[in-house]
């Protein structure tokens, strides 16, 4: 199949290919936009079904990318990388090595950092081979910025109950999260803090007992979360989990999650919309792993990209009026609000830093 006539080519900038024999590397990088900058995103790797599945998840990966640096304000594109393979047992320390020689091939046109099937480990290993990685520098979570993700989906979760019912009290809220890795895990920390109920399932037994052991959290089956009795509903797992079949069984009134790509299609956008069911932008609330990432490479600290954080809110808050005003989907309001920042800063080049 060809790149340009694959369905999720949004006219991409650049996607570049890679199979090392020696190390067993197979591995697509993906650039859509560098309008704001490099493209940067996170590097996956998942035992994909096939290649066409491969090159499917890193084109849309990468565009939400773009829509998410522009949407914080980042001075930086959209990029993403995956690598064919199962990180649990094929996952080695050449292959990671060979990954970064990948991404040292590219001059700095993509910048990697934490996603699915790596870890900070991953990355300083790929580290050793190019400058061209993030994600590696001490932000408290040893250079994690998972739990910078959780912040924002949270804060957005907040901004969705204050849009919702004018409050912002989490108190005998019920919320269900699909996915309970380093990000859910994170995500239900702040909420069980805040005194919602929350239920949760995971496909890892592991992560599962750790979050209903260390959190009270709720154990649900995998196969029963997104259509959970709650008020919020969280998808913090893999992508395109709502659909044309999921999307008549949710209960929730409001989805806000972690996930990439939680729309496995336009129209999935609209039906939601329909149902009278409010969907937080997922990449634009999820940008707290990408502010992170850009404060660790600018060496800027942990309170200017907390603070940076922080204006997620008050940004979905701009897209839930726009789409209510409009009477349009959520989604396409937070990607026209993207590509009216990025306008602006073709316009007038400053810093980025005040966008958002």
């Amino acid at each position: 199949m060809s790149v340009f006539s694959a369905p999720a080519y949004d006219q991409h900038e650049l996607v570049s290919f890679c199979t090392d024999k020696k190390t067993g590397l197979r591995a697509i990088i993906a650039v859509h936009d560098t309008t704001l900058g490099p493209g940067v995103g996170g590097c996956r790797m998942f035992p994909y079904a096939s290649d066409e599945e491969a090159l499917h998840d890193v084109l849309r990966l990468s565009r939400g990318m773009t829509y998410k640096s522009a949407l914080a304000g980042l001075p930086m594109g959209g990029g993403k990388s995956v690598i064919v393979g199962d990180p649990r047992v094929e996952k080695t320390r050449a292959l990671m090595e060979a990954m970064g020689d990948f991404i040292q091939s590219q001059g700095g046109r993509y910048v990697a950092a934490e996603d699915s099937g790596t870890g900070v480990t991953d990355i300083s290993i790929m580290g050793e081979r190019t400058p061209f990685v993030s994600g590696v520098q001490d932000n408290g979570y040893g250079g994690d910025p998972s739990p910078s993700t959780a912040l924002g989906v949270y804060l957005g979760i907040l901004s969705a109950i204050t849009h919702r019912s004018g409050g912002n009290s989490l108190r005998g809220l019920r919320v269900a999260i699909q996915g309970l890795g380093n990000v859910g895990f994170h995500l239900a920390r702040h909420l069980r803090a805040g005194g919602a109920t929350v239920y949760g399932a995971d496909i890892n037994p592991t992560n599962l007992n750790r979050a209903v052991t260390e959190l009270d959290v709720l154990p649900l089956e995998s196969a029963d979360i997104l259509s959970a009795d709650v008020d919020i509903l969280a998808p913090c797992a893999m992508g395109a989990v709502l659909n044309e079949q999921s999307i008549p069984q949710i209960r929730a009134a409001i989805i806000a999650g972690a996930a990439n790509n939680q729309l496995a299609t336009f129209d999935d956008g609209a039906r939601l919309e329909a149902r009278g069911i409010l969907y937080c932008p997922d990449f634009l609330i999820n940008a707290g792993g990408i502010i992170d990432v850009h404060y660790q490479r600018a060496g800027s600290g942990t309170v200017a990209a907390r603070a940076h954080i922080e204006r997620i809110e008050q940004t979905l808050g701009e897209v839930l009026r726009r789409a209510d005003s409009g009477h349009r989907q959520t989604q396409v309001v937070a990607e026209e609000l993207a590509r009216e920042y990025m306008q602006a800063a073709i316009d007038a080049p400053l810093s980025l830093a005040g966008v958002g």
